[in-house]
């Protein structure tokens, strides 16, 4: 093996020459330099980055309050909602590692990622209480259950110790975080579907999930401040890191409980979106209903 005899082999790593990448990093950057500009939208309610960022930092002081730390596991059961994203900022600022669940999973393979990725907290929407409900009856584990109860569901009730803005209402907004000292601490737990078997468990660090947010904005070719509709759900691969992408870019998140052609076609006219994920079905969807009402929106889906 080849030796090196540079005068920096024995360079330590210190605050003046070497910081973590994290993707934390971006919302704490952008809420300073663009604090007042919109940075998600689901229905009626509407962040700027300065709230978000607060949010975010509640759900943080609140999960410590509760003994989670660096390595626990705090799993969502969640749509596109607003919920979902601040867990993307605020369960990584305490050191734990974000499971965002595929809604999609049956209650058995549920609860085999719950047991799995040892969950110490649930946060999950009302609407998928009966898949939680029989997961957590089949679950050896028993994680704190948070409910999120987005006026936006479609049925379902209340299962859990409280409610997600009681819940962050307890904790601090200007909540201290840091940075992770090692990068390569894990940031997000995600999971295959256990078509064939169980469940894979894959896990982001801190590093990876801030490189992959930039080379999203770079292959897009974005400019600051897109707004981007969340056709894509979040708990897929972390929504290929989108939501960080839009922290350091400062766009706009315009929340999707659902896709269909009709909800896509009124986003894009009433939010002007103009970026958003979609396979060719997607597409299809998205550009049908703009087709059958003559007009001229689909000129506006071009890929990128």
């Amino acid at each position: 093996m080849a030796t090196s005899n540079s005068p920096y082999d024995d360079l330590a790593k210190l605050k003046a020459n070497h910081v973590p990448l994290s993707p934390l990093s971006f919302i704490a950057r952008t809420a300073k330099v663009y604090p007042d500009r919109l940075s998600v939208i689901h229905g009626e309610r509407r962040y700027t980055w300065l709230e978000t960022y607060a949010r975010s930092r509640r759900l943080a002081s609140a999960l410590a309050d509760l003994g989670i730390g660096r390595g626990d596991t705090v799993a969502a059961m969640c749509a596109n909602t607003p919920e979902l994203y601040e867990a993307h900022f605020g369960v990584p600022m305490t050191g734990a590692v974000l499971n965002a669940l595929n809604i999609r999973l049956d209650a058995k393979t549920i609860a085999f990622i719950l047991e799995h990725g040892e969950a110490k907290v649930l946060l999950t929407d009302k609407e998928f209480s009966p898949t939680i409900k029989e997961a957590l009856e089949i679950s050896t584990v028993t994680p704190t259950v948070i409910d999120i109860d987005d006026v936006l569901a479609n049925g379902g009730e209340l299962i859990g110790n409280q409610d997600y803005e009681a819940y962050i209402a307890k904790g601090n907004p200007e909540f201290e975080w840091s940075l992770p000292d090692d990068e390569w601490d894990a940031i997000t737990l995600n999971y295959t579907s256990g078509t064939t078997g169980n469940p894979k468990g894959v896990v982001y660090h801190h590093r990876g999930a801030y490189l992959n947010a930039i080379g999203n904005a770079m292959a897009w070719n974005l400019n600051h401040h897109p707004t981007y509709l969340w056709t894509l759900p979040m708990f897929h691969c972390n929504g290929w890191c989108f939501p960080w992408t839009l922290a350091a870019y400062a766009g706009t998140s315009v929340c999707l409980r659902a896709v269909s052609g009709k909800a896509i076609y009124d986003s894009i006219a009433d939010n002007a979106v103009d970026h958003f994920c979609g396979a060719p079905i997607v597409l299809r969807l998205s550009l049908n209903p703009m087709r059958h009402a003559g007009s001229p929106g689909s000129s506006w889906l071009r890929p990128v």
